[in-house]
């Protein structure tokens, strides 16, 4: 019975993070390189960049730091509670994105976190 209530106090813990961060960290966060507007809430992270001056062969991607259920890297079954991050694919200088801090089910390892904040980055120079 012990470990069972345990169990639960954790599982409560995790989801009132969860809340809390959700709640403190919504908005719309400043974009690192010029001309890409970054928005994030709870949720999901986008960005949707015109640089229109930038070289042919530049490339961005967006970088979402989350907060949640993740798994350990190179520890795999093993999971943690805490900060990670995700990343999209990179796109183009006038190109868009957008992403989320979980991963879908049929992944072999799943994430399950709320975004608490997002930027641009440079991929390819």
């Amino acid at each position: 019975m012990g470990s069972k209530l345990s169990a639960a106090v954790r599982v409560s813990a995790v989801i009132s993070g969860l809340a809390v961060a959700s709640i403190v960290s919504s908005g719309v966060a400043s974009a690192g390189p010029q001309d890409c507007t970054v928005a994030h809430d709870s949720f999901s992270a986008s960005v949707t960049c015109h640089d229109t001056g930038a070289p042919p062969r530049r490339e961005y991607y967006l970088s979402i730091e989350c907060w949640g259920l993740h798994g350990i890297p190179n520890a795999f079954p093993f999971y943690a509670v805490g900060p990670y991050s995700a990343s999209t694919s990179s796109f183009g200088p006038t190109g868009q994105a957008s992403g989320t801090c979980s991963s879908g089910w049929g992944a072999i390892v799943p994430n399950v976190g709320v975004v608490t904040g997002a930027h641009v980055e440079t991929y390819v120079q």
